[in-house]
């Protein structure tokens, strides 16, 4: 295994081979992510084949949904993706650095004054605003950058994008040619339930204003949306959570392969008496001698705190020497409390790894516990875990980066 640690871990002067530091790095690691590129490859893959004949591109904003932005995009392209969305101009310069020929849209638009720093990376501003579309236009007369830009119509989620009748009004500068517009795409408000009403409004508004772009390649579909049918699908689809192993379809079972294992590791075993409380607030009783394993991952690494327990209500689980066992008390900050006293009292020690998700713990179920989505469990897994990558292009062994 390839551990690639912080330089500034390592003592000046070390005499241990690189390899020797990459395994120290991660010995030390009180936590460690696992991301398995090949499972992202593979899910992508899968929605290529359901969205067929559209092309699927990649949502690889917020860092690749926490999985990391740079492996993962490279993982993507040497699968065949050509095309990449992120939210903000900082990570399309990010992925510009990794992949030099990929088409890059930016979903937070345009900004006067960013036209230069757009047209230095070939990134195709997506636009949702007026102003937006005259800024852009008086950008490439004067530079005569001719990068292109994608319109981002509103069909009913009341977030970004020109209304209908705003999109109308620019029709005939897409009659008249050479109007600069790769893309017109709208967004989805509710793919994950099958059969709201908003979906059938939303593709019904969509496929109206898209046939009056004529010669402009359309895109509506999510991950969800790709899983809502042919009609949902058009020219592009723009999955994100679905590559990252977060269930597209809610209502039936996820089809996507699970993408991340989180481990952290027990920082100490202590026996509580009967009525001791445990945690913060005392909010979670000992109902017999207990014993408990305290473990290196808290609030602070995406743990969140609403996954605790009290007297009252069962918290999340988590996996110890292969059987589960339920957090108890209040998460901290880095720590959280897993009562052990059902496991053989060899089975667990101080510095054995507990599985966070993993072993049959979906990043769904967690996010169940923590009154949430999966989305925001993936995009706020901490950075002081030690990050290792499985797969990926060329490789026959796990890769790892620092914390």
């Amino acid at each position: 295994m390839n551990i690639v640690p912080d330089p500034k871990s390592i003592p000046a002067g070390s005499l241990l081979s690189p390899e020797a530091n990459q395994a120290a790095a991660l010995a030390a690691a009180t936590g460690v992510l696992t991301v398995d590129l090949d499972a992202i490859v593979a899910n992508w893959r899968k929605l290529e084949k359901t969205a067929v004949p559209a092309e699927c591109a990649g949502v690889i904003k917020a860092d690749a949904y926490g999985c990391g932005v740079d492996p993962v995009a490279r993982a993507l392209a040497a699968a065949g993706c050509k095309t990449f969305f992120v939210a903000t101009l900082d990570e399309a310069r990010t992925v510009r650095a990794a992949l030099p020929s990929a088409t890059i849209y930016v979903l937070d638009g345009f900004f006067q004054n960013c036209g230069d720093a757009c047209a230095k990376i070939d990134a195709k501003p997506v636009i949702g605003d007026l102003n937006e579309l005259a800024e852009w236009d008086v950008f490439c007369r004067r530079s005569g950058w001719a990068g292109g830009a994608a319109i981002h119509i509103d069909t009913g989620m009341n977030r970004l994008g020109l209304t209908l009748t705003e999109a109308q009004g620019i029709v005939p500068r897409i009659n008249a040619g050479d109007h600069g517009i790769t893309l017109v795409m709208s967004h989805l408000a509710c793919a994950e339930n099958l059969n709201h009403p908003l979906n059938a409004k939303q593709v019904a508004s969509f496929r109206e204003i898209a046939s009056l772009f004529s010669g402009v390649p359309a895109s509506l579909s999510n991950s969800s949306g790709v899983f809502l049918g042919s009609q949902f699908q058009f020219d592009l689809v723009r999955p994100g959570a679905a590559l990252y192993g977060v269930n597209p379809t809610p209502e039936a079972d996820n089809p996507m392969q699970p993408v991340v294992e989180l481990k952290a590791r027990i920082a100490q075993i202590r026996n509580v008496e009967r009525g001791e409380t445990v945690g913060y607030g005392g909010t979670w009783t000992t109902r017999r001698p207990t014993r408990l394993a305290i473990v290196s991952a808290g609030y602070a690494d995406g743990y969140f705190r609403a996954g605790g327990s009290n007297d009252g209500t069962r918290g999340a689980e988590v996996v110890v020497a292969g059987k589960r066992c339920p957090v108890v008390g209040r998460i901290s900050m880095d720590l959280l409390a897993v009562d052990v006293t059902d496991l053989d009292k060899n089975a667990v020690r101080r510095g054995h790894m507990v599985t966070l998700i993993g072993e049959g713990i979906t990043v769904d179920e967690l996010a169940h516990h923590f009154g949430t989505i999966g989305y925001e469990v993936l995009t706020n897994l901490g950075r002081r875990y030690a990050r290792v990558y499985k797969g990926g292009p060329g490789s026959s062994e796990p890769t790892a980066a620092s914390p």
